[in-house]
């Protein structure tokens, strides 16, 4: 009887091993099972950003457009690219399990990687299709050993299927009084309350309340779009510039569309910092299990990029000022600067990534109700996609404002060193400051929901 009470205890609720039987805490999941996922994420991501940083050079050598349109196109790509991750999430909530999501992914993406290097004239076409599930492998979770158990699937309540057992389970979880209708959002309490047209549209109270919890999530997620807005410029204007520059080093020439290394080293040497560093000095500080919350990080992340932004700024007016002074602004040949001043905003954008980005994923995991949880860590890369989309429709109306009959737009022509750049990330500089006052009043209106793991309930003005 002892026995089964501790095979009960030790067992992992809603998670079963690839035989389908239940998994076992100790024997399955874990570092060693994630690894795997690790392991073909960075070899993702290795295939993606070659493409995605090369993709700028190619569009305005190869096929002579100008900075701006190339910025815009490899913007729209990248943003469809992380948009699709809110297609793997909704998939892997109502329909599929997570690491079914996980291998399909890699499967398609490999196939049609093998066919971009077997076919070069289609390169174009593929990329924009290569990316088509690529980003559920995150957003649907962080650990696919062992895999979801097949009573999630339907536990969605925006699957048309009916509520699982889990979804009973998941109750238990939800905080206090969630088992009767709340205020807040009291129009969506109609589900409940009116009789529906049909048995398929009826909604329970959890459901409902789920929704609410989701909603809730939104102002804080659209808070990081303007971010993510700000990474855009490391893979488009950014890699333009470093082309103006001298690249090598010692012997070595380095190609600009190598950049995008700079911010990976950045993040790999910031991540043991924050976590063996930072977080045990807050939590001394702040005297809470957390040390910093999810939304102090995603504020320290947002107060960076506008420091970044400026930063970029400054940089820019330099290279102009080395471009004019040298007498190179309508050469070709490389100017007198090294490229890695460029560096500098990749690492004030690599540690805004580091918290903000992080920062969000980690509270969306947490905030979110266990039967959308993939849906809602999916926004994380949807803000991805939403930024880059920003950037070009800022690109486009910089140009349309700017620009008239005696005056040349800020950002046209075939010539990088005739841009208003500096002009362009003061914008976005001013813009992001901005951005993280909107983001200080939805912070501090949020209440978290997770109790669990003693986390704080409210935001601090810490930011």
């Amino acid at each position: 009887m002892e026995q089964e009470n501790e095979e009960q205890l030790a067992r992992w609720d809603g998670y079963v091993d690839w035989r389908n039987r239940p998994a076992l805490r100790g024997r399955h999941g874990g570092m060693l099972a994630a690894s795997f996922v690790l392991v073909v994420e960075i070899l993702e991501n290795l295939a993606f950003l070659a493409n995605a940083s090369n993709l700028v050079m190619y569009l305005s050598e190869y096929m002579h457009l100008s900075p701006s349109v190339s910025a815009n196109n490899v913007t729209n790509f990248t943003g469809t690219s992380f948009l699709l991750a809110l297609l793997g999430g909704f998939l892997s909530d109502a329909f599929f399990t997570t690491y079914t999501i996980y291998l399909i992914s890699a499967a398609i993406e490999f196939l049609l990687f093998h066919v971009l290097a077997g076919n070069e004239d289609l390169a174009i076409d593929l990329i924009y299709s290569q990316e088509v599930v690529q980003r559920n492998h995150l957003s649907s979770g962080s650990n696919p050993w062992p895999s979801k158990n097949q009573k999630n699937q339907n536990a969605s309540p925006i699957s048309p299927t009916h509520a699982s057992q889990e979804s009973k389970e998941n109750a238990k979880e939800m905080a206090p009084g969630t088992e009767t209708l709340t205020k807040s959002f009291s129009f969506l309490n109609r589900a409940v309350v009116k009789r529906q047209v049909h048995s398929s549209l009826e909604c329970t109270v959890q459901q409902v309340e789920e929704v609410k919890v989701v909603i809730k999530i939104l102002p804080i997620f659209s808070c990081t779009i303007m971010l993510t807005c700000c990474l855009a410029q490391l893979s488009t204007f950014s890699v333009q510039q470093a082309a103006t520059m001298s690249t090598k080093l010692g012997s070595l020439k380095v190609p600009p569309a190598s950049l995008p290394f700079f911010p990976v080293i950045f993040i790999m040497i910031l991540a043991p910092i924050y976590d063996h560093f930072i977080i045990p000095f807050a939590r001394k500080v702040t005297k809470s299990e957390m040390g910093i919350t999810h939304l102090q990080r995603i504020g320290i992340g947002l107060v960076l990029s506008v420091i970044a932004m400026g930063v970029v700024a400054l940089v820019e007016i330099k290279r102009k000022k080395v471009a004019t002074n040298s007498g190179l602004l309508d050469s070709n040949d490389p100017l007198p600067i090294t490229f890695f001043w460029i560096a500098f905003q990749y690492l004030f954008l690599g540690s805004a990534d580091l918290f903000t980005l992080a920062g969000l994923m980690e509270f969306l995991f947490t905030e979110a109700p266990t039967s959308m949880r993939s849906l809602a860590t999916s926004l994380s890369w949807a803000s991805l996609a939403m930024g880059y989309y920003l950037s070009s429709v800022i690109v486009s109306i910089v140009n349309s404002i700017t620009g008239n009959s005696t005056r040349r737009p800020w950002l046209s022509g075939d010539n990088i060193n005739y841009y208003q750049l500096e002009r362009f990330y003061w914008l976005m500089c001013v813009l992001s400051a901005v951005n993280f006052l909107h983001y200080l009043l939805w912070a501090n209106w949020y209440k978290y929901r997770s109790t669990r793991s003693g986390w704080q309930s409210q935001f601090t003005h810490s930011t």
